[in-house]
């Protein structure tokens, strides 16, 4: 399958009160198209920053991201938002949805934010809502909605734009056990149904039974779960 992210000797280092923290160290990842690639760690292992850093949110110190064959980080800042918005969608702990803004309105935003076909948006929105369960959810506010349709319509939004992956930090971070799983299940069936790519940093174990390539963070750098060198079974 087609590469549509990388990371090559990416670095980032932190100051804290007693000397540098290094966070990330000579990490190394490929992300196919099509493929769901889950990456645990402990907390403070550097998992939101390896998303930052890969979603072109913060700078590597050093290394290599491409995004869908562009290198984001040589180009002007402009053109890394219009990289930012174009080719990425996120989706984090917090649902952070507009509250005065129906489920409608809030995953039309980053289509109104890009200034896309304006005749298309809302028809696109309200197709992602119903792929993501919530056909009849349409006109409510985000206090009408649960804690897990509330993550859905971020889903929804982050593909508004049709982007090349997804990055999603801890997105049943904040569920209970019922609505992570239906979340799971959603992102699985948008992965398979639809070829979308999905890069997900967790703590919860139980995504790795969803994923195609999964990683444990440590130490700075990627060890990969299941064949290669880290079994299930020793986590």
């Amino acid at each position: 399958m087609e590469m549509v992210l990388e990371a090559h000797a990416i670095y980032k280092t932190f100051e804290g009160t007693n000397g540098p923290i290094h966070v990330l160290s000579d990490l190394e990842l490929e992300v196919r198209r099509g493929e769901i690639v889950v990456v645990i760690g402990a907390s403070g292992a550097g998992k939101s920053t390896l998303l930052h850093v890969l979603g072109t949110l913060d700078r590597p110190d050093r290394g290599k991201v491409v995004i869908d064959g562009t290198d984001p980080f040589s180009s002007s800042e402009k053109e890394i938002n219009r990289i930012r918005n174009k080719k990425l969608g996120f989706v984090f702990q917090f649902h952070y949805l507009l509250p005065e803004f129906s489920a409608l309105e809030n995953v039309m935003m980053p289509a109104v934010v890009g200034r896309g076909d304006e005749d298309g948006i809302e028809e696109r929105a309200a197709e992602l809502l119903r792929d993501v369960g919530l056909r009849d959810r349409l006109t409510h506010r985000p206090a009408e909605l649960s804690g897990g349709e509330q993550q859905r319509v971020a889903v929804a939004r982050a593909l508004m734009n049709d982007p090349a992956i997804i990055l999603a930090d801890e997105p049943s971070g904040n569920l209970d056990d019922r609505n992570s799983e239906m979340l799971h299940e959603t992102i699985k069936r948008l992965s398979r149904e639809k070829g979308q790519t999905f890069v997900i940093v967790t703590h919860k174990k139980e995504l790795l039974a969803k994923a195609d390539t999964a990683y444990l963070l440590a130490g700075g750098r990627l060890q990969t779960i299941g064949d290669g060198e880290i079994a299930l079974s020793d986590l």
